[in-house]
């Protein structure tokens, strides 16, 4: 049964001529209920899509994106509607720019700070630490020994290994 019909039948059970009360009151419910969804989905939804449509309009040379299929990359070029994305060493793909997204992965860039009039102060390396040495272990000590035979490569076989029982 939807809304309607169990409205029309509970102004039925009551009577005719009995005023009904309550009926603001499921006015003002349905509107805190579309005040409440407009709050927590629609809101977020258009503020996600206005930055996705500033990072599509800023894309340039150099930017790092990652596709909607997951593929990483770095963009070499850029047209109307398409960019040359870099995937690794001379592998290019040609993809729609609305179909990247900003990269994960990356360093989020640095927001634009205003200019101080003191230059800033350079930091100074951190000093390596030390390693300690690492220890080395002897091939016999790192791998177990199978129980009921042997794994091992037979030189007089054409350096094949073989599993003896």
């Amino acid at each position: 049964m939807n809304l309607l019909s169990i409205t029309l039948l509970q102004s039925a059970a009551a009577g005719a001529g009995a005023p009904q009360g309550g009926g603001a009151s499921m006015w003002i419910m349905l509107l805190l209920i579309f005040g409440v969804m407009y709050l927590f989905m629609i809101r977020p939804q258009r503020k996600q899509q206005k930055e996705q449509e500033n990072f599509i309009k800023s894309l340039g040379k150099g930017s790092k994106v990652m596709t909607r299929d997951g593929i990483l990359g770095t963009i070499t070029e850029v047209k109307d509607d398409i960019a040359v994305v870099r995937i690794d060493g001379d592998v290019k793909i040609r993809v729609l720019k609305s179909a990247l997204q900003r990269d994960p992965f990356a360093a989020a860039p640095a927001p634009a700070a205003k200019e101080d009039k003191a230059p800033a102060k350079e930091e100074k390396a951190p000093a390596k630490e030390d390693k300690a040495p690492v220890k080395e272990e002897k091939a016999s000590e790192a791998a177990p020994e199978i129980k009921g035979g042997s794994y091992d490569k037979n030189p007089e076989k054409d350096g094949k290994s073989s599993y003896q029982k």
